[in-house]
């Protein structure tokens, strides 16, 4: 629980200072990811949130060892609320009535999946069939690449109404659902004995070159996202996918079994349901702003 606490916080600092760096440079694109991590690694802002990143990460793997899949998903998306706050108070971004209770619902939802666990019962998985994940993670993917370039797309219509960030949230969030995914079937390989047979076991896994995969395009991709959109929406919706995809496809995955109490089974899907009906109805656009000429005309002379 405390690695889990910890890793909220990690991650929710790693963010803002990442999205506050980038708010101070060029325009950033996926299409030129040279000059993107040139522009950013001259940022010392933004490598302090990209450590606190890492630090995340291996907080994380602390907790996939010790909590099933679903439970440690409940607690990271519980980081959400830190997230926020600090969004308004560092980066000044302000959330909109109806998003504020789509993200406390959020919260109700992964609330009723954490309550549907029971340490007594639930089991912890430290591994799976490489063929079922790799069935899961490919195509996941293919649809989070595909999704990126639909919404960079659509972004580039000189018309169109300023997207609030969601459709890059989902994209970025398969991706790190992935990778999530990747870090659960590497902490299976985390032991104090026969370091040396265990590190062999884990280059012939897939994980380490999902995790490279997911690393090397998932941070090109959020990047350019967070520069675009606002934190305070942008990476719950991330987080949200994220937690979905490793909560039902980890717990499918690494075999950790549903409960078989009606009620916790009830909880457990009514959360899920809960969430993903939330992220369908969010707001994909956000208002334009107010055009200079407007505000004039309306000061008295």
């Amino acid at each position: 629980m405390a690695a889990a606490l910890l890793a909220n916080a990690l991650y929710s600092t790693g963010f803002v200072l990442e999205k506050r760096a980038l708010t101070a440079l060029p325009e950033v694109s996926v299409r030129q990811p040279a000059r993107l991590l040139g522009l950013v690694l001259r940022s010392p802002l933004w490598i302090g949130g990209s450590l606190s990143l890492a630090a995340g990460f291996g907080a994380q793997l602390a907790v996939y060892r010790t909590l099933p899949i679903a439970a440690a998903q409940g607690i990271f998306v519980s980081g959400l609320v830190l997230l926020v706050l600090l969004s308004a108070r560092l980066l000044g971004e302000e959330t909109t009535g109806r998003e504020r209770y789509a993200l406390g619902a959020i919260l109700a939802a992964l609330l009723m999946v954490v309550l549907s666990l029971k340490e007594s019962s639930d089991t912890v998985s430290q591994a799976a069939p490489y063929p079922l994940v790799l069935l899961v993670c490919v195509p996941s993917l293919a649809a989070g690449v595909w999704l990126y370039n639909n919404a960079e797309r659509l972004a580039r219509h000189r018309h169109r109404a300023p997207t609030t960030g969601v459709e890059y949230g989902v994209a970025v969030g398969l991706l790190y659902g992935v990778s999530s995914l990747a870090i659960k079937g590497v902490s299976g390989y985390l032991t104090t004995n026969g370091l040396g047979g265990a590190l062999l076991d884990l280059l012939r896994s897939p994980y380490p070159y999902l995790l490279l995969f997911t690393g090397a395009f998932g941070l090109v991709m959020s990047q350019a996202a967070l520069q675009r959109c606002r934190a305070s929406l942008i990476v719950p919706v991330c987080t949200t996918v994220t937690c979905l995809f490793t909560a039902v496809l980890g717990t499918l995955s690494f075999g950790e079994a549903l409960p078989h109490d009606p009620l916790r089974l009830a909880l457990r899907l009514a959360g899920t349901a809960l969430a993903v009906s939330v992220l369908l109805t969010m707001p994909k656009h956000d208002r334009a702003p107010q055009p200079p000429t407007a505000a004039k005309e309306l000061t008295p002379p």
